[in-house]
């Protein structure tokens, strides 16, 4: 299998994160879909990463849909519970972290417009959804370890990427001080081995 990649894209870093909690060999082909010779449409016709190759050559899309078929082709560790009523909890749950990084990215693309054609009510409105589905977030930890108890599943992965992009990309926005308790959840994910791995470069 092959993973197109940008080394900067959270749903991309979910994937490779995935990759390496499931140990499956997997070759990391970077490209940057902005770029005027980005190979990324070829697969996606959307133009977005990641896009993961299967034996067969075929491409599959997006991060979800590329999640779900590797936790259903390599059962061993399991991402997405086997029960479906936990299942949709959990894909409820990485929707939500999908999310607050599409709100990150629709930010992060309108801060790179000329100042004078940023349209401000826009940005604040985005930065809304991401201190609501922070909040959503935090509101979900209970007792246990992990989003849903005790067992590490793609919510907790899809979640900890939202929040590595938030100190990428955004570090003006405190959300380490303004929610205390899912940053100590986050800092025992960012000490796993495959997060420090698909850290982003600085």
């Amino acid at each position: 299998m092959k993973l197109i990649a940008s080394l900067t894209s959270p749903f991309a870093r979910k994937i490779r994160v995935l990759l390496l909690e499931k140990d499956i060999p997997c070759e990391l082909q970077v490209d940057i879909p902005w770029n005027a010779d980005t190979r990324v449409p070829h697969y996606n016709p959307l133009g977005k990463v990641p896009v993961l190759l299967k034996e067969d050559g075929r491409p599959l899309y997006d991060s979800p849909v590329i999640a779900e078929y590797l936790d259903t082709v390599i059962t061993s560790p399991q991402f997405i519970p086997e029960d479906r009523c936990r299942a949709i909890d959990v894909k409820q749950l990485e929707a939500l972290a999908d999310g607050v990084v599409d709100a990150c990215v629709t930010i992060f693309l309108e801060r790179k417009r000329p100042p004078e054609r940023q349209d401000m009510e826009w940005i604040d409105r985005q930065q809304g959804k991401i201190e609501h589905g922070l909040q959503a977030l935090e509101k979900t930890l209970l007792d246990g370890p992990y989003l849903l108890g005790e067992q590490l599943t793609l919510a907790d992965i899809a979640c900890a990427c939202a929040l590595g992009y938030l100190d990428f990309r955004f570090p003006d926005i405190d959300w380490r001080s303004e929610h205390p308790r899912l940053l100590a959840y986050a800092e025992q994910l960012f000490a796993r081995p495959s997060f420090v791995k698909t850290r982003p470069p600085l």
